[in-house]
């Protein structure tokens, strides 16, 4: 999906929920949110759901609230898009921990009854960094990740933050690879 159909159908989900009398709040992470906010340009699969805002507080994404799936995949089957176009396949991140202040660094996106709150440049930066480490310098997320332009600063604490959710190792070992090429 490009920028374009990915705002279409979020319109047309959020048209559909309102219709239903449903509202749904998500926090998105990864290449769709990144597309939505112009930082990349390369189209996505999917939109990553990392949590639901319930009130003022995150709670685990997984598994997406019953009607919220069936509009999902209601709207994908009628715009031909994947049944997983909106996934929660990241909310482990969530449980893992998110960035520290990634709630407060939100960008919100509106489409009536659905409210998109997707993460930050930085926070990118911390998923973008832990994804490229497991998926090594030719992946789409290290590229992504180099298209964010991350200051040395930025990185480090990238780096911190990964190193909480991966004690191994062999994953010290292949982050200051990342941060090294990174460096370059």
């Amino acid at each position: 999906m490009d920028s374009n159909t990915l705002n279409e159908a979020l319109e047309v989900l959020g048209s559909y929920l309102s219709d239903k009398g449903l509202k749904y709040e998500l926090a998105a992470i990864g290449g769709g949110a990144l597309l939505l906010l112009g930082r990349i340009i390369r189209p996505t699969k999917d939109l990553d759901i990392v949590a639901l805002m319930n009130g003022n507080e995150l709670i685990s994404a997984h598994p997406l609230p019953a009607p919220l799936l069936a509009a999902i995949r209601e709207v994908g089957s009628a715009l031909k898009l994947p049944e997983d176009w909106i996934n929660s396949a990241p909310a482990d991140l969530w449980k893992m921990g998110l960035p520290e202040g990634f709630q407060d660094r939100l960008d919100p996106i509106y489409y009536s009854g659905l409210t998109l709150y997707c993460a930050s440049r930085f926070d990118q930066i911390c998923f973008k960094l832990y994804a490229s480490v497991d998926q090594g310098p030719d992946s789409k997320h290290f590229e992504d990740l180099k298209r964010l332009q991350p200051t040395q600063e930025e990185l480090d604490k990238a780096g911190i933050w990964c190193k909480t959710h991966d004690v191994s190792q062999e994953f010290a070992i292949l982050l200051t690879e990342a941060l090294r090429q990174l460096g370059e």
